[in-house]
């Protein structure tokens, strides 16, 4: 009998590259779904985008759980553990869902013939986990892209784009253009198809329009208005707004639980998302309440209490850390701000540090390793050649950095852990806590 361990070492295996190995395409994938001879049997739900995934996701994920259905949600990549890229109302599924599952996608793939990625053989066992369980809704997030990622073999009954920026450059192409156009694969003819981003890309608009997609756009469809601050409780609250049909729903909502204002965004669109599958998958106010406000997620903006401050976030593009630096500047007074970051080679590592010029004390500096990390003194290099400011201290480990930064910063001092899942999992590591 294997462990969990063990078929995550098989799962490495597939692929020369292990979980960072990528093959783009959805036939391999599609035959071994059919040799499990998957349907589905409820609503579901697929989000793309380069930012604001995880969060939308979340969202989604508590207000549906509120409203007393059991939800399955699917998400990448992982913090501490596998079992956090499955989850049913909520909770990590256990490992031995996990294995059972794993088992029957490898029964299916030898019998197929077929080779397949981590990610892929992933995807294919979080629904065999979801179809054991009979969830009721059905939240797959995208890993990489749309068009071509291997959630895109489920057919949504609503899909989700959120915001589009430049990631992944090397599989998505060059620009806002050719990575919306891989993004907009995830839309179905006659299905409702959302995207959350402010300046939609034209191939997005087109690519909807050319498939017949029931297209909702942000400001146009739904959207959200900021209180003015005349008020001191107006700016503990703002107002979402949808068009449903002929009407027009407006509600007035308390802040969600993740903090920052583009979380507005995120909120928007989950719960325009939500209004569009009212027939199948009704949720009250009394689920969406709770369900937007009691919404936590590892590593978007999470603020650690105590002295010193600890912001801990998965950000690593240009525009997840503009995101990032608009956010501290909300945060109030510090003496100094300590940054403990790394990245991936992969990521436009100058692009992504350059929001924070000036804004950083010290930089603690650690190396990632696996194929695609980079080394501190790599990212050293970076900071002074854009002259970013502040001195620069190097780690060999992300919880090494994370703990000489504890030890300098003083209590009236903050410290941002950011730059890459694997940089804030070390942190997360280093302070005990959980995903």
């Amino acid at each position: 009998m294997k462990t969990l361990a063990d078929w995550l070492a098989h799962l490495e295996g597939l692929h020369p590259k292990g979980q960072a190995g990528i093959e783009l395409g959805l036939d391999r994938v599609r035959r071994v779904k059919e040799a499990l001879a998957q349907t589905q049997h409820c609503p579901v739900i697929i989000v793309g985008g380069t930012n604001g995934k995880g969060s939308t996701c979340a969202y989604l994920a508590n207000i549906i759980d509120r409203a007393g259905y059991r939800v399955g949600c699917y998400t990448s990549p992982h913090l501490l553990a596998y079992n956090e890229r499955v989850r049913l109302n909520g909770q990590p599924v256990d490992d031995a869902a996990l294995c059972a599952a794993f088992a029957r996608v490898e029964a299916a793939r030898l019998a197929s013939g077929v080779a397949l990625t981590y990610f892929e053989f992933g995807t294919l066992a979080a629904w065999e986990v979801f179809a054991a369980a009979g969830v009721e809704a059905a939240i797959l997030e995208v890993g990489l892209g749309g068009r071509l990622d291997a959630v895109n073999i489920y057919e949504p009954d609503v899909a989700i784009v959120t915001g589009i920026a430049l990631d992944h450059t090397d599989w998505l192409g060059p620009d806002r253009e050719s990575i919306g156009y891989e993004k907009a694969g995830i839309f179905r003819a006659g299905k409702p198809a959302l995207c959350a981003d402010p300046q939609p890309p034209q191939s997005l608009l087109d690519h909807a329009a050319a498939i017949g997609a029931d297209l909702r756009l942000l400001g146009r469809d739904f959207g959200f208005e900021r209180p003015t601050a005349d008020a001191a409780e107006n700016r503990l609250q703002w107002r979402w707004w949808c068009r449903s049909g002929e009407r027009l729903v407006k509600r007035t909502l308390a802040h969600p639980g993740l903090r920052g204002p583009t979380q507005l965004l995120n909120a928007s669109v989950a719960l325009a998302a939500l209004e569009a599958l009212g027939d199948r998958l009704p949720v009250t106010m009394q689920a969406i309440r709770p369900g937007l406000i009691e919404t936590e997620l590892a590593g978007r903006f999470q603020v650690i209490p105590g002295k010193p401050a600890i912001v801990l976030d998965v950000g690593h593009n240009p525009q997840a850390i503009r995101v990032l630096a608009d956010n501290i500047s909300s945060m109030g007074f510090f003496d100094r701000t300590y940054a403990v970051v790394g990245m991936l080679a992969d990521k436009d590592i100058a692009g992504a540090l350059a929001p924070l010029k000036g804004r950083v004390d010290v930089w603690h500096l650690t190396t990632l390793g696996g194929p695609r990390g980079t080394s501190a003194a790599a990212l050293a290099e970076i900071v002074r050649a854009g002259e970013l400011g502040g001195s620069v201290v190097c780690h060999e480990t992300p919880a090494a950095a994370l703990q000489a930064a504890r030890e300098a910063a003083g209590e009236s001092d903050r410290i941002l852990a950011f730059g890459s899942f694997y940089t804030v999992a070390g942190a997360l590591a280093a302070l005990n806590r959980k995903a």
